[in-house]
C-alpha cells in the first residue's frame, strides 16, 4: 500500500496513483472537507471507482480520529499532549456533532455494478462496516414467496408472513446478526443471500438491520431518489456523504422516479380485482355464511373494511377512469395542460389531501387481503399504481387551503399533465395473469394519463433539502459538465474535467466523413436510409475491420436503424463480407439471451485461430452502457451517427418546450438550458458513453471511429471529453484512415504488452438480467448446448443464415445449435496467409467448403472411369504423333502425375481463402490463354510472402508449360530461397519433353475433375509435343530467356484489369494520382486514392496488391508494411 497527504488527509492507495488519480482524489476530500457539492468526470480506465471509495473513507477515518483527539483533549483539560497544535486543525471536516460521524451512502444505476464497486472496496486497506440494499425480489429466499410474478406481491406476502412470524427465515435473522462472518465480512448481495441459505437467515431482514450500523451503504439510485423507497428503507440522510457513481444516468433515473403513466389496462384490472372481491363476499353470504357490516377476516389477511370502503373504491376508479377518457385527443397529439392540473383532473374522482390517508390505507387493505390467498393469483398492479400515485401526488401536509394551493404549485412546477390515446394494439400483460376478465378494456379504447417530471432537479433539491453533508456525481462521460450541472438545479462549486492515463499513442480517433466510395456518411432523417448511404457506411465497416485486430464494437444510434441497415446489408452482401474478416453478433433486445450473446463474442475473440469479432449494438443500450470490453475485446469502436432522441415523441416534444419555457424567464444566478442545446446534450453524452468502451486501463489501446459528417462541425467537437478532443483527426479521404490506423495499430500491438483478455461480467445489466443470461448454466449437458445455440443463432448472423437455409425439418434447428456448439476448434483453423484478410468465411461457409473439399475427393474416386478414358485419349493422340506403343512407364508417369497435381490443389483449397484459391484459378486461366510467365507470376507473388505458402507456389510450377519451367523454378528460388525440385537438361530430350507434359496433362486433368476450367485446352500435344522437335503448331509459343518479359507487358496487363474492375471514371483518378505521384513523389496521396479505389470490393484487393509495382523504391517498405495491416498479418 501506498500512504499519500492530500489536503491534509493521509490516504492509503493499493499502488502509486497517476497524477490524474491525486487531482481526483484531491476534489473528493475538497468536496468532503468544505461540505460542498462537486462534479467530477474522470475517463473510464483512471480508476475513478478505487479513487472514489479511497479518498471517502481515507476523510471519514481523519474525522474519526480528529474527534477521538477532542475527546483526550478535552479529558485532560487541553493540556500539553497535543503541544500547542490547534485542535480545530485536526476536526476540520468534523460534522457539527462531533460524536456522530457521517454516514456514506453510494449508489450506483444497478447491483451489478455495486458488486463491481464492493470488488474494489476489497482491494484497499480500508475495512468499514458495509451495508447492501437491495429488494425482497434479490434478498428473499424463502420459496413460497420467490415463486411469485411481481415485486409487490412479494411485499405482501412477506409482510403477511412476518405478521404472523411463519416464515422460518425471518425467524432465525435476529440471533444471526452477531455472527463474525456477517459483521467483520464485506459482502454484496450474492455474499449475502448464500449467507442466508447456509445460516438460515434472511437476508432482507439481516441487510436492514446492517444499516443501522454501517459506516458505508450501497444502494442503487431508485432506492435514494424515491420517497416511498426512502420510506420503505428508512434511510435518514441528514448529514450523509451521498456518491453518485455513473451518474450520467442520473437526469433520466430522477425524472423517471417521479413520473408515471396509468394507462386503461391499469384502471380496468384494479376495477376488475375490486368487483371481484365484492361478488366473492357476497357469494359468501349466499351460501348463509354470517355476513355483517365488515369483512372479518383471519388474523393472516387482516383485512378490516366495511362493504361501504370498498365500493367507494370501486366508484374512485370507475370516475377516474371516466373523467380521464372525458377528453377527446386525436390519435397524433394529445391533450398536454400545466402540472397543477393533475389535482383538477385527481378531484373529479373525489382524490384529494382531505382523503388521500383513508383511500390509501383502503387500497393497502385490499392489496394484502388478496395477496395473501393461497393457491389464486389476483393482478394487483393496478392497485399498486394507484397507491403509488396518491403518494406521489400529495406530498407534504399543507394546513389550511391557502397553503395547499401553494404546496400544489411547489409539488408541480416541474410537471406536466399529457392525456394521449392508448395506440398499444396487443397490450403485454403480466405473464402470470390468468384471470382476464372480460370486463379489462381493450387496448386502443382509452386515453393513457401521464404524469413527466421534466427536470431532475426537482429530486436533487429534496436531497438536499434533507440536510446532507455534500452530494458527488462523477462519472465517465458528464460532458459537458456546464449543461448538466444547470439541469440539476443544485449548486456544484467542484468541478473537475480529469485527464487519462494512457499516452498520445494509445488512442487513434478519426472524423470519417465519407465512404471509400466518395458518398457522404450521415444518419440524418433525411439520410439514414438512402441505399448510397448504407452502402457506403457498409464498405467503410468492411474496411475497417480489416486494419481494426481482435473485437470491433460497432454503435448504431438505435434499434431500428441498426435492424434496416442490417436488412440492406444482408440483402447486398455487405453482411457477409464483414461476417468474412470477423464473425458478426447483434445485440439482442430481450433480457435473457443477452449474457449468452456476450460470451459468445467473448469466446470468437479470444479464440487464438480467430480473426476475433464484430459487434453490433446500440447507443443507450446494454453493451453501451457500463460493459467492460478491455484489451482484445473492444480494440476498436466506430459509431455510425449521432443518436438523437426521437424528435416526434410527446415526452421529447414536452421537455424541449419546458426547457425553452424556463430559459425565457431569465432567473438572476440560474442558467437554463434551452430545448436545442439539451437536445444535442443527449446524443453527445450516448456518444461518449458508448466511445469509454475502448480504453479501459493503463495498458490499454485502441482507436475510435465517428463515421458522421456531423462530426467535423465545431459545436460537435465541443460536446466531446476534454481529454479526447487533442487525439480527433479530421480526415477528408478513407484511403488516409485506413493508412494512420493500419500504422497505429502495427506500432501499438509492438509498443504495448499483450494483456490477456478478460470477457465482461455483464456490470451493465440489472440482477434479474445477469441471471436470466445463466439460467442454461444449471441445465444438463445437453439440454445447455441446445438453450445457448437457440439464443446465439438470432443474432449471429452466419447462424441465422445457416438455419433459415437448412430444409425444414423437426429438429433441423436443434441439430445445427448442437453442431454450432460441438465444432472441433481444429476445423475453424486458417492458416496465416497474405491475402487471408479479403476472405473468412463464416460458420456455415467453412462447412459449405469442407464438405466441397470432402465430396471432391470422394468425386475423383468415383469419376475414375471418366479420368480413365481422358487418359486414353490423350494415349492415343500421343501414339498417332509417336507411331509406336508408349512404355508403360509412362502410364505410371502420367498417374503419378495426375495424382500430385490433384494432391497439391486440393491442399491449396484447404490452405487458401475462397477468395485467394480464385484468385490463383483465375491467374492459371490468364496464363493458359495469354502464355504470360510474368503475369502469372506477378498475380501469385502473395504466395512467395509467407513461408506457410512457399509450398504452394512451388506446386504451381506443375502446371507451367515446357518452355517456361526453368524461368519459373529461378523465379521461385529468388522469391523463396528454394527451388521446385526439377532438373533441367541443357536441351529439351525427349524423355523430359514427355515427363513435363505428362505433368502439365495430369495438372489440367485435375483442374478438370475439380470442376474448375481445364488449362490443357492450350496443350495440343499434337502441335507442342513432337517428339523433342521444336514446336510445330501454328500458334507458336514464344520461348523467353530467363527475366525477358517486357515490363510493360505487365502493367498493360495490369491496367487491362484495372479498367474492367473500376470503369472510366475511377480509372481517370487512378490515372491523375499516378500522374501526380509522378511529379511530387507524395506517396500519401497516392496511398489515399488506390486505397480508396480497391478495397471498395474484396475482390479488388489482388489489384492493391499488384499495384506495389508502381511504387517508388523508397516508398517500397512503407507499402508493404500497408498491405501487411490491411490482410491482418502485421
Amino acid at each position: 500500500m501506498q500512504q499519500l497527504t492530500l489536503n491534509g488527509v493521509p490516504v492509503n492507495f493499493p499502488f502509486p496513483p497517476y497524477d490524474c488519480q491525486r487531482t481526483y482524489m484531491s476534489k473528493v476530500i475538497e468536496c468532503l472537507q468544505k461540505k460542498v457539492n462537486g462534479v467530477l468526470e474522470s475517463p473510464t480506465g483512471t480508476g475513478k471507482t478505487l479513487c472514489l471509495l479511497c479518498a471517502t473513507l481515507a476523510w471519514r477515518e481523519h474525522v474519526k480520529d480528529s474527534q477521538a483527539a477532542q475527546k483526550i483533549a478535552q479529558r485532560l483539560g487541553g493540556d500539553t499532549m497535543l503541544g500547542n497544535t490547534d485542535l480545530s486543525s485536526w476536526c476540520t471536516s468534523a460534522s457539527e456533532n462531533p460524536t456522530e460521524l457521517p454516514k456514506i451512502i453510494y449508489a450506483t444505476r444497478t447491483h451489478s455494478q455495486l458488486a463491481q464497486v464492493i470488488t474494489e472496496l476489497k482491494n484497499t486497506s480500508y475495512r468499514p462496516k458495509v451495508c447492501v440494499l437491495g429488494s425482497r425480489e434479490q434478498l428473499c429466499i424463502n420459496p413460497e414467496v420467490q415463486r411469485e410474478p411481481s415485486n409487490h406481491v412479494k411485499v405482501h406476502m412477506c409482510r403477511r408472513k412476518v405478521s404472523t412470524r411463519s416464515c422460518v427465515y425471518y425467524n432465525n435473522f435476529e440471533e444471526k446478526l452477531t455472527d463474525r462472518d456477517l459483521v467483520n465480512s464485506i459482502l454484496d448481495v450474492e455474499d449475502l443471500v448464500r449467507f442466508g441459505n447456509k445460516q438460515r437467515a434472511c437476508p432482507y431482514y439481516l441487510s436492514r438491520s446492517l444499516k443501522q450500523q454501517a459506516d458505508i451503504i450501497f444502494m442503487p439510485y431508485n432506492y435514494l431518489l424515491d420517497p416511498k423507497s426512502r420510506r420503505a428503507h428508512n434511510i435518514a440522510l441528514n448529514g450523509a456523504v451521498i456518491l453518485f457513481d455513473e451518474a450520467h444516468n442520473l437526469e433520466k433515473a430522477c425524472e423517471e422516479q417521479t413520473s408515471f403513466d396509468l394507462t386503461p389496462y391499469d384502471l380496468a384490472s384494479a376495477i376488475d380485482v375490486v368487483n371481484r372481491l365484492l361478488v366473492e363476499q357476497a357469494r359468501d353470504a349466499g351460501r348463509g355464511e354470517a355476513l355483517t357490516d365488515t369483512f372479518s377476516d383471519d388474523s393472516s389477511t387482516g383485512l378490516k373494511l366495511d362493504l361501504a370502503a370498498v365500493a367507494k373504491i370501486k366508484q374512485i376508479l370507475i370516475d377516474l377512469e371516466g373523467a380521464i377518457d372525458s377528453y377527446e385527443v386525436s390519435q397524433d397529439k394529445g391533450l398536454t395542460k400545466p402540472g397543477v392540473f393533475i389535482y383538477e383532473l385527481l378531484e373529479r374522482a373525489h382524490l384529494n389531501y382531505s382523503s388521500k390517508a383513508a383511500v390509501s390505507e383502503a387500497l393497502e387493505q385490499i392489496i394484502g387481503h388478496l395477496t395473501a390467498q393461497t393457491g389464486v393469483f389476483v393482478n394487483t398492479s393496478g392497485l399498486q399504481k394507484l397507491a403509488d400515485i396518491i403518494q406521489l401526488v400529495f406530498t407534504g401536509e399543507p394546513d389550511s387551503n391557502q397553503q395547499q394551493q401553494q404546496q400544489k404549485q411547489f409539488n408541480t412546477a416541474h410537471f406536466k399533465v399529457h392525456i394521449h390515446r392508448d395506440k398499444s394494439f396487443q397490450h403485454k400483460k403480466p405473464s402470470a395473469d390468468v384471470w382476464a376478465s372480460s370486463s379489462v378494456k381493450k387496448q386502443g379504447e382509452g386515453n393513457i394519463l401521464s404524469y413527466w417530471c421534466f427536470s431532475p432537479g426537482f429530486s436533487m433539491q429534496e436531497l438536499v433539502n434533507q440536510g446532507v453533508h455534500c452530494i458527488v456525481l462523477t462519472s465517465g462521460t458528464l460532458s459537458p459538465l456546464s449543461s448538466f450541472t444547470s439541469e440539476m438545479r443544485i449548486e456544484f462549486p467542484v468541478h473537475l474535467e480529469n485527464g487519462h492515463v494512457i499516452e498520445r499513442d494509445q488512442i487513434f480517433v478519426g472524423v470519417i466523413p465519407q465512404g471509400p466510395d466518395g458518398v457522404h456518411l450521415s444518419s440524418a432523417f433525411d439520410r439514414r436510409f438512402a441505399p448510397d448511404n448504407m452502402s457506403s457506411l457498409g464498405n467503410s465497416i468492411v474496411n475497417l475491420s480489416r486494419v481494426v485486430p481482435h473485437g470491433l464494437l460497432v454503435f448504431f444510434p438505435s434499434f431500428p436503424l441498426m435492424e434496416k441497415t442490417l436488412d440492406f446489408w444482408r440483402a447486398n452482401g455487405h453482411a457477409d463480407r464483414i461476417e468474412s474478416l470477423k464473425p458478426l453478433f447483434v445485440e439482442p433486445k430481450g433480457k435473457s439471451t443477452f449474457t449468452a450473446v456476450i460470451d459468445g463474442y467473448c469466446s470468437k475473440v479470444k479464440d487464438p485461430v480467430s480473426r476475433g469479432g464484430a459487434f453490433f449494438a446500440v447507443c443507450r443500450g446494454k453493451v453501451s452502457e457500463g460493459l467492460d470490453f478491455s484489451d482484445s475485446l473492444g480494440r476498436g469502436v466506430i459509431i455510425t451517427g449521432l443518436p438523437f432522441p426521437p424528435r416526434m415523441d410527446p415526452r421529447v416534444i414536452l421537455k424541449m418546450q419546458f426547457l425553452d419555457e424556463n430559459s425565457t424567464k431569465r432567473t438572476p444566478g440560474i442558467k437554463y438550458l434551452s430545448g436545442q442545446q439539451w437536445y444535442k446534450q443527449q446524443a453527445f453524452r450516448a456518444v461518449n458513453q458508448a466511445i469509454g468502451r475502448v480504453i479501459r486501463h493503463r495498458d490499454d489501446f485502441g482507436a475510435i471511429f465517428l463515421c458522421d459528417q456531423r462530426f467535423r462541425s465545431a459545436d460537435a467537437m465541443a460536446q466531446l471529453p476534454s481529454w479526447l478532443k487533442p487525439c480527433v483527426s479530421l480526415y477528408d479521404s478513407f484511403g488516409s484512415v485506413v493508412r494512420d490506423v493500419s500504422k497505429f495499430f502495427r506500432i501499438a500491438q509492438k509498443r504495448m504488452p499483450v494483456v490477456k483478455a478478460v470477457a465482461p461480467d455483464h456490470g451493465g445489466l440489472p440482477d434479474s438480467q445477469s441471471a436470466a443470461g445463466s439460467t442454461c448454466s444449471s441445465l444438463p449437458s445437453s439440454s445447455r448446448t441446445l438453450c445457448d445455440a437457440k439464443v446465439l443463432d438470432t443474432h449471429i448472423l452466419s447462424m441465422k443464415r445457416k438455419r433459415l437455409n437448412e430444409p425444414s425439418r423437426p429438429n433441423g434447428t436443434a441439430r445445427m445449435c448442437i453442431e454450432y456448439e460441438r465444432e472441433d476448434p481444429q476445423s475453424l483453423k486458417k492458416p496465416v496467409n497474405l491475402l487471408d484478410a479479403l476472405e473468412h468465411s463464416d460458420h456455415s461457409r467453412r462447412k459449405e467448403d469442407e464438405e466441397k473439399a470432402n465430396s471432391w475427393s470422394g468425386l475423383s474416386l468415383l469419376s475414375g472411369q471418366r479420368s480413365g478414358d481422358d487418359v486414353q485419349e490423350c494415349k492415343r493422340k500421343i501414339a498417332l504423333v509417336k507411331e509406336k506403343k508408349r512404355p508403360k512407364s509412362e502410364d505410371v508417369s502420367q498417374e503419378s502425375g495426375e495424382s500430385k497435381a490433384k494432391s497439391f490443389l486440393a491442399e491449396m483449397k484447404k490452405t487458401l481463402s475462397q477468395v485467394n484459391f480464385n484468385l490463383v484459378v483465375r491467374a492459371l486461366q490468364s496464363y493458359k490463354t495469354s502464355d504470360d510467365l510474368q503475369a502469372l507470376l506477378t498475380a501469385t507473388a502473395f504466395l512467395s510472402e509467407d513461408g506457410s505458402t512457399h509450398s504452394l507456389l512451388q506446386g504451381i510450377c506443375c502446371f507451367v508449360r515446357p518452355h517456361h519451367k526453368k524461368t519459373f523454378d529461378e523465379k521461385s528460388k529468388d522469391l523463396t530461397g528454394q527451388s521446385c525440385g526439377l532438373k533441367f537438361a541443357p536441351s529439351l530430350a525427349e524423355a523430359g519433353v514427355k515427363t513435363q507434359s505428362t505433368e502439365t496433362h495430369a495438372a489440367a486433368g485435375s483442374l478438370r475433375d475439380a470442376g474448375l476450367p481445364s488449362v490443357s485446352v492450350q496443350l495440343d500435344t499434337q502441335q507442342q509435343l513432337n517428339q523433342g522437335r521444336k514446336h510445330l503448331s501454328q500458334h507458336q509459343v514464344r520461348n523467353p530467356q530467363p527475366g525477358s518479359s517486357s515490363k510493360s507487358q505487365v502493367h498493360s496487363s495490369f491496367l487491362a484489369d484495372v479498367k474492367k474492375a473500376l470503369g472510366p471514371e475511377k480509372m481517370a483518378l487512378l490515372f491523375q494520382s499516378l500522374d501526380n505521384y509522378k511529379k511530387s513523389n507524395d506517396y500519401d496521396n497516392l496511398v489515399t486514392t488506390v486505397v480508396s479505389l480497391f478495397t471498395e470490393k474484396d475482390e479488388d484487393f489482388h489489384l492493391l496488391v499488384r499495384f506495389g509495382a508502381f511504387v517508388r523504391p523508397q516508398h517500397k517498405q512503407q507499402f508493404e508494411q500497408m498491405l501487411d495491416a490491411l490482410r491482418g498479418t502485421s
